[in-house]
């Protein structure tokens, strides 16, 4: 049996592609130490932490590679680091983020601000670099949900983001008196998020995660007039009247060219604490059925918990990652969609951003 060899190794591992970028993880340099001893092989893989909660998946994907494409291989190590990529600034304001992405639904009442909050903090727990705006200028619950409760202030002329549970957050709700009513037009709405987009100072981060107000207002127009989304997350319940109005928040998306990512189902189901027995309160199954009929992903499901709810209502939206009952769901919910992310970027490797002048 011939023994492996530097070319054949290298060969290999020119196919092996970056999850962030789609691009060579050798030719960019993320690759090294790189040692061949008889019949074992090692390496230096570094990845960025935009992909951190797929680390695993990735060390895995390589190691398949390398056994599929070096013949004599036995023994694989690798060591996985952080390879360090600023964000490009995004978008005539410069938002430093290398994805953004938009938490929607068709309607009130669906528990999109919970999820858009549980995707944050599990991008943030997984390792990324996070930032969670409340753009649901009327009515603002991010800050509750969190239990924030201390008003925004200003360093060296930027607004300091609030920080809580490993993320940068920014809301109207920081900016107003509590109770008091926010009773603007459009201009001024769009005033409002170009000003806690542009003037927060937010630091680098892997991802913008935004809480749109629910229906199909005119903020996701003035988002994607500003800024590059990567894409859209839609949450609804199973039942039918839920998904027309999911539906409706697709078509609004997609009419501003702001790619579908995926849809959440919340509240799927309700499994009885004392007996064990599952109640379809709202259906079952019908967020994923339209995601097969409307060709976007699923991203998961999140069953009816009270604890999820009376963590929320405590402020204690990040005690659910802590919560035996409840992380699984929403740890593979924001896992599921970095692994979208990554197979799309694989498929179709974004262009090189431009630097703002």
């Amino acid at each position: 049996m011939s023994l492996p060899t530097r070319a054949i190794v290298d060969a290999a591992l020119a196919e092996y592609l970056d999850p962030e970028t789609g691009r060579s993880a050798l030719s960019l340099g993320q690759i090294s130490d790189i040692k061949i001893s008889g019949e074992q092989l090692s390496l230096t893989l570094g990845l960025t932490t935009h992909s951190a909660l797929i680390w695993q998946d990735a060390r895995a994907e390589l190691a398949s590679l390398l056994k599929s494409r070096v013949p004599g291989v036995s023994q694989i190590d690798i060591h996985v680091v952080s390879h360090d990529r600023p964000p490009q600034k995004q978008g005539e304001i410069g938002l430093p983020a290398k994805s953004i992405i938009a938490v929607g639904s068709g309607k009130g009442g669906v528990g999109k601000s919970t999820i858009a909050a549980s995707l944050a903090i599990g991008l943030a727990r997984g390792g990324s670099k996070v930032g969670l705006l409340d753009a649901d200028v009327y009515g603002p619950s991010i800050p509750h949900l969190m239990g924030v409760v201390q008003r925004a202030e200003l360093e060296n002329g930027k607004i300091r983001a609030v920080e809580t549970a490993g993320l940068k957050l920014m809301s109207m709700g920081f900016l107003v008196p509590p109770g008091e009513a926010v009773v603007w037009r459009g201009p001024m709405l769009h005033g409002a998020i170009m000003q806690m987009l542009r003037d927060t100072n937010w630091g680098d981060m892997d991802y913008m995660i935004i809480d749109m107000p629910p229906g199909t207002g005119d903020i996701a127009l003035t988002l994607s007039q500003i800024l590059p989304l990567t894409g859209a997350v839609v949450v609804c319940t199973p039942q039918d009247v839920a998904l027309l109005d999911a539906v409706k928040a697709i078509a609004m998306f997609r009419k501003v060219n702001i790619p579908i990512l995926g849809i959440v189902e919340n509240m799927s189901y309700f499994q009885c604490p004392g007996c064990d027995k599952r109640y379809d309160i709202f259906g079952s199954g019908g967020a994923r059925r339209k995601a097969t009929e409307l060709d976007v992903p699923f991203l998961g499901e999140v069953p009816l918990q009270i604890p999820i709810r009376e963590h929320g209502d405590q402020g204690r939206t990040a005690a659910n990652f802590d919560d035996a009952a409840s992380v699984g769901y929403l740890e593979a919910i924001a896992k599921t969609l970095v692994k979208n992310l990554a197979a799309k970027n694989r498929q179709a490797p974004p262009m090189p951003s431009l630097p703002v002048l």
